[in-house]
């Protein structure tokens, strides 16, 4: 999907249970901050209570579902939403089980103008392991096309990279991610907008400023559209004179495929800290990889990203 520009507490201890299905979720307690606009950049920052609204699923039938969109100022469905989206519909079609990954491609973009229709498909029950593939359409264009893997609770040997040393969420400084309507505090103050060179690296502390529900797939789908937002920016540090600021203006961008691996559960309503980098950029394509981890220090959850980056062509010069 094509990626707009990154600009610039409630919490609860106990652990979030499997998805029980596309039920109506209990109302959340506000919380101040929580709805806040920004002006000025590619788009002004979206409300939470849009972004919990649009993993809430109509049933169409005949294993069918819609949704509303992510509103904001910004003519093409986000993918932060697609992955959402994904992963709410996989954890309800199998609520014995937890959703364990998900691999996305973007055929198309999404219009904001027009409903999008999801089907899912059982391709596989089994007593311990699911897998649903997961299809978003708008007429005959397909905007989605994923796969999901879920796996039943199970003991087995542990290991996980331990938390990197960054300091504690307070040391961050605060800055607005457009997409992500939520608190995000960035180690080191970098600025994904800023045309210098620096490495391809980019980590921000995120937290949900409100109490969530205990229900797993609503922390995995509000982590899996965060994952979406700041790839790009991040493999445009190493380039002089770039910066995620030129996405869609000076640079033709889009989010390609996406893939997200949950290891452990955790709460989105408690920091946790996403930690990316960039490792190659070659052929107008850049691919980056993040790992999240939760506020216990326990690595949660990983990802990858494919993107395309084209340098637009000037009006005066195109032929």
């Amino acid at each position: 999907m094509p990626s707009p520009c990154a600009t610039t507490s409630c919490c609860s201890t106990t652990e979030p249970s499997p998805g029980k299905g596309l039920r109506s979720r209990p109302p959340m307690s506000s919380c101040p901050g929580c709805s806040r606009s920004r002006a000025g950049d590619t788009m002004s920052l979206v409300d939470l209570d849009g972004m919990l609204a649009c993993i809430e699923f109509e049933d169409l039938g005949d294993g069918r579902w819609t949704a509303p969109h992510l509103q904001m100022d910004y003519r093409r469905i986000f993918g932060g939403q697609l992955l959402a989206q994904a992963v709410v519909l996989a954890a309800a079609s199998a609520p014995d089980k937890a959703v364990r990954s998900l691999s996305c491609v973007f055929p198309r973009e999404g219009s904001l103008d027009e409903s999008l229709e999801y089907q899912v498909e059982a391709v596989h029950d089994g007593r311990s392991f699911a897998t649903r593939r997961i299809t978003g359409t708008q007429g005959d264009r397909v905007c989605l096309m994923a796969q999901a893997s879920l796996h039943v609770a199970e003991e087995g040997p542990e290991h996980g990279d331990p938390l990197p040393d960054v300091g504690r969420p307070e040391e961050a400084q605060a800055t607005e991610l457009s997409m992500i309507p939520w608190s995000c505090r960035v180690v080191g103050g970098v600025d994904l907008r800023d045309r210098g060179v620096g490495p391809a690296e980019f980590r921000f502390w995120t937290r949900v400023d409100r109490e969530l529900p205990d229900d797993a797939a609503v922390h995995q789908a509000l982590l899996a559209h965060a994952t979406d937002l700041t790839v790009i920016g991040t493999a445009l540090r190493p380039h002089d004179g770039l910066s995620q600021a030129d996405s869609t203006v000076r640079l033709a961008t889009a989010v390609t495929a996406h893939q997200v691996v949950f290891h452990r559960a955790f709460r989105l309503d408690d920091w946790c800290l996403v930690d990316q980098c960039s490792p190659v950029a070659a052929g107008a394509r850049a691919f980056g990889t993040g790992n999240v981890f939760g506020a216990d220090g326990h690595l949660v959850a990983s990802f990858t990203q494919e993107s395309m980056i084209r340098p637009t062509v000037p009006a005066q010069d195109a032929s």
